[in-house]
């Protein structure tokens, strides 16, 4: 029996935060259908995350606003409606993506606080890879929603890029990583944070509400949530 849903289009870029995301959604989506096991259609597209790596190492937006680019055009002719991206760092570079996409897409960081704001929390600590703590993705999709954010200092913004990029994105947990992380979370509390924004897809699999110091917003999850919500609206 076929389903009446939108046709959600995944722009991938690293492995584990895209299979987190596309999880969610099949898994998911039977929630939303009403339907044991049922859920949109989904297609991914996913340039080699080395090349994204290349861009993001020479400050290259434009490089990586095409590959974004790039993803769409073969997501659109697959069929999809509208996209979204389980990758938080390449966000900075949606402004750009924008005015040249053949589809519209889903802002992960605009999904986050959307979700801390209904949340009623105020202050959001940011943890993620240098590049995105450095941008202003967070920053400003927070102050959109009336909401601060809170990045980390420069020695613990790259302690964390590390554990990403060497261990995260290669399917890589280790629990003394995981303890830094959760260290990160009690200095981001002691900053006056009350809340943490999961801002790398990947740190949803080894951190959440029950061993992190502050609430967590998942990302990824919430992504794929937002996704679900507008793929069965109608």
């Amino acid at each position: 029996m076929a389903i009446d849903t939108l046709h959600i289009g995944v722009v991938g870029c690293s492995a584990e935060g895209a299979a987190l995301c596309y999880r969610t959604l099949c898994v998911e989506g039977a929630r939303y259908l009403g339907q044991p096991h049922a859920h949109p259609e989904v297609s991914v597209h996913t340039h080699s995350l080395a090349s994204y790596v290349d861009c993001l190492d020479r400050g290259d937006i434009d490089g990586v606003a095409q590959l974004m680019l790039s993803s769409a055009h073969k997501l659109a002719a697959a069929g999809a409606d509208f996209l979204i991206c389980p990758d938080n760092t390449i966000h900075q570079a949606m402004h750009r993506v924008l005015p040249q996409s053949p589809l519209p897409w889903l802002h992960i960081a605009e999904v986050v606080a959307a979700e801390a704001a209904s949340r009623g929390f105020r202050r959001v600590g940011v943890l993620g890879t240098r590049w995105l703590v450095d941008s202003e993705v967070y920053p400003q999709a927070l102050a959109d929603a009336g909401l601060a954010a809170v990045r980390l200092d420069a020695a613990e913004r790259a302690e964390v890029g590390r554990i990403i990029m060497d261990e995260l994105v290669c399917g890589v947990f280790r629990p003394e990583s995981t303890a830094v992380l959760q260290q990160m979370i009690e200095a981001l509390k002691a900053r006056g944070c009350d809340a943490v924004a999961l801002g790398c897809t990947e740190l949803p699999l080894v951190l959440n509400d029950g061993n992190s110091a502050l609430p967590t917003l998942d990302s990824t999850r919430l992504l794929a949530h937002a996704a679900l919500r507008r793929a069965t609206a109608r």
